[in-house]
């Protein structure tokens, strides 16, 4: 049962990683999520509609959002295309009937496709009828800042209709993502929830285990009217089964105590 009216905790396949996505479905029925979201990566199986359709009839869990391969590791994934990619995800997105693909922004070295990037996604928004949220990301540090993202790494000011905020990445950043999310109104459409501690990594904490305020971000949801979902995207990687599982259920656990918290009394 979701926090609060409207918003479902979802697990990201990402934090399971490197398990498939089969594990991601098993645990997010045990562990009692709303659902999944796929990240596309070199795993054919996160590629493939059949195989994923298969995984939600198994189950009997949905796949609400897609995340496009559109991370430095993904390169290749959907070919060298940055649009091609997109669409292709899109596409993933409509035969798994999720109705959201997150996407990074372009990379500095990818000025042509920087160049109409936003109203590219606009486009693909009003002809689709996929929700296109443009992840927020952040500078790279290595002794100095450097602009790796066009038009840049911060959503907040761009154009786009639709934002996705994820709290590890603001943490990377060092921003104010509270200001972020006051800013962004009702362009926010989707969240990452994860934590941060600020450094130059992007950590994917288990929520409430870094300096973000996680539990206050979510809190201010219902409030705020928002009715996306709430994805649970933690590094799981170097963790032993039993601990994997503990943390994904303290993650669903602080997701819905904080959501609920934004509920008004009874």
């Amino acid at each position: 049962m979701s926090g609060q009216p409207g918003v479902d905790v979802t697990l990201s396949t990402s934090s399971v990683y490197p398990l498939g996505p089969a594990a991601a479905f098993q645990l997010a029925k045990k562990l009692g999520f709303d659902g999944i979201e796929v990240m596309i990566f070199s795993d054919p199986t996160t590629q493939d509609a059949i195989q994923l359709t298969r995984l939600v009839e198994e189950h009997g869990l949905p796949i609400h959002s897609i995340h496009a391969p559109t991370l430095l590791v993904t390169q290749r994934v959907y070919g060298n295309s940055p649009w091609d990619k997109v669409d292709r995800s899109i596409e993933l997105a409509h035969d798994l009937d999720a109705d959201v693909v997150v996407l990074h922004p372009p990379f500095r070295w990818q000025k042509e496709y920087a160049s109409s990037f936003a109203e590219g996604v606009a486009h693909r928004e009003e002809t689709t009828g996929i929700t296109l949220a443009v992840e927020n990301m952040y500078p790279w540090r290595a002794g100095r800042h450097v602009q790796a993202y066009l038009p840049g790494w911060d959503p907040v000011p761009q154009p786009y209709e639709h934002v996705t905020l994820d709290l590890s990445h603001s943490a990377t950043a060092r921003s104010d993502v509270l200001a972020m999310q006051a800013d962004l109104g009702g362009r926010l459409a989707h969240v990452h929830l994860a934590d941060g501690s600020g450094s130059v990594k992007d950590e994917h904490l288990v929520p409430g285990r870094g300096k973000q305020p996680c539990a206050e971000f979510l809190r201010r949801l219902g409030p705020a009217g928002y009715t996306g979902d709430v994805v649970v995207e933690v590094g799981t990687r170097r963790f032993k089964p039993e601990g994997r599982e503990a943390a994904l259920r303290e993650s669903l656990e602080f997701a819905r105590t904080h959501l609920a918290e934004g509920l008004p009394p009874a």
